[in-house]
């Protein structure tokens, strides 16, 4: 165009407004973009809300040790682990295929609950008390209690060393967890061995240790000559339906489960911020030192080199300081993490010590169902008041009947000093957060006028 040739007003107006709704008009199509964009996102999210892990992905690493490289690791996601460090990349192709499909063609219907149902995860490790605490939301009837059900996953799946293998673990871990919280049992069909048979299996992992899993309907009629390695206590029941679980699942009040495998509190923040839970961690902690003498009973072989290391002047292996260290040191970040109470985690997380349940077990027990926000019924209290006044010799190492007021010390007179040093030399960050006091020598390990606990009202722990 002539830039000389002046055009008419009218002209000049024309186009001046042609632009305007030109703009107009992509701002609406961008809207109205956005808008389809979020309504087939909802649909995915229903989609996927009825997706089930499916595969055999086959050990976790270790449960006694997170290396400490892994410790400041961010949150993570099955759909991200291409993008760790090389060590996965031979394990890949496993996950490539673990994905969520639909649990079955049968239809399930919850009850008619009488407030928001509660979604409770114990998080602790080995030989911290657990069982025994665990026992307080097991004995109470309107909770779907589970016992250990990642047990079956590091049975199954196997990763490589490294630091791909502990954030891969977590991450397939959280997501079953995930699952299981949510009522669908039959995540973890794919992980059983040998796997169930039409929703039938004779190998859940403690099954006795979950009342919800050996009352009825899911105590189907005890079958002869049908062999069942993981029984329930009190009354004999054929295989368990797995169906059958996940309706009784369905129809209690609140779920709960206990877990020693999850070790890191940062990867469970896509569980709290999930819409159909509402989550309440509690971390269970206990003193290293005692939790390093139980193991050594428990699992006495694992532990022949401490024994060693215990009346011989050999030094420990360094492998093994680094395990004790990356334990600690994961309980200890994931605690820092809780207390501060980030907005996500915010009325969600509590942390509690196992020597203050052993000494005071009703208070304490009244304490975690406050934060959980259920109502403790007089059946939990019996049991409370019976099982922690157990005689000392009734109180076997996997025993949850203990005279707990004198069994949370016991371990200071079975542990050499030796190693009890070893232990605060690599956990004292650990220990001073929690409040368990160093032994300076043999003496004062095992006199029991003085206490190796600080009071819980000299630091944050509830």
């Amino acid at each position: 165009m002539d830039k000389g040739l002046a055009l008419p007003k009218d002209f000049r107006d024309l186009l001046r407004s042609l632009r305007m709704r030109s703009k107009y008009a992509i701002f609406l199509v961008f809207v109205i973009a956005l808008v389809i964009i979020e309504k087939e996102n909802k649909i995915i999210s229903k989609v996927s809300d009825k997706l089930t892990l499916k595969q055999n992905p086959q050990i976790l690493l270790d449960v006694n040790g997170t290396p400490p490289s892994l410790l400041n690791l961010e949150n993570g996601s099955l759909l991200s682990l291409s993008q760790l460090d090389p060590a996965f990349l031979q394990i890949k192709s496993q996950l490539e295929n673990v994905t969520w499909q639909f649990g079955g063609s049968q239809t399930f219907t919850k009850v008619q609950l009488k407030g928001p149902r509660r979604h409770v995860l114990l998080m602790a490790t080995t030989r911290t008390g657990s069982s025994f605490v665990g026992e307080f939301f097991n004995q109470q009837g309107n909770i779907f209690y589970l016992f250990e059900p990642l047990w079956h996953i590091e049975r199954k799946v196997s990763f490589v060393s490294g630091g791909a293998s502990a954030m891969g673990s977590a991450i397939v871990y959280r997501d079953v967890l995930q699952q299981l919280l949510l009522c669908n049992l039959h995540t973890l069909e794919n992980f059983i061995a040998p796997p169930p048979e039409n929703h039938l299996t004779r190998f859940m992992f403690r099954r006795g240790s979950s009342r919800s899993l050996c009352e009825d309907p899911v105590c189907t009629p005890f079958v002869k000559k049908v062999f069942e390695k993981y029984h329930c206590k009190n009354r004999r029941c054929g295989p368990l339906n797995m169906t059958l679980a996940v309706e009784a699942c369905l129809q209690k009040e609140h779920v709960a489960v206990k877990a020693v495998r999850i070790r890191q509190l940062e990867f469970l923040r896509p569980l709290v911020e999930d819409p159909r839970l509402d989550m309440r961690i509690i971390q269970l902690v206990r003193d290293p030192r005692a939790v390093l003498a139980s193991r050594m009973v428990a699992f006495s072989v694992k532990y022949e080199n401490w024994k060693k290391w215990a009346v011989e002047s050999a030094a420990p292996i360094d492998d093994e300081i680094q395990k004790l260290k990356g334990n600690c040191e994961s309980i200890r970040i994931s605690a820092e993490l809780g207390l501060k109470q980030p907005a996500w985690l915010r009325g969600r997380y509590m942390l509690i010590r196992y020597e203050d349940i052993a000494r005071f077990p009703l208070q304490k027990a009244k304490e975690m169902y406050n934060f959980a926000g259920i109502s403790i019924t007089p059946q939990v209290e019996e049991w409370i008041a019976k099982n922690t006044q157990a005689p000392q010799d009734n109180s076997g190492i996997y025993s949850t009947q203990k005279n707990s007021s004198v069994q949370f010390e016991k371990w200071r007179f079975s542990i050499p000093f030796k190693l009890a040093q070893v232990v605060q030399n690599v956990c004292e960050p650990a220990m001073s957060l929690f409040g368990y006091k160093l032994a300076s020598d043999p003496e004062t390990l095992t006199n029991h006028s003085i206490s190796l606990l600080e009071e819980q009202e000299n630091f944050r722990i509830m």
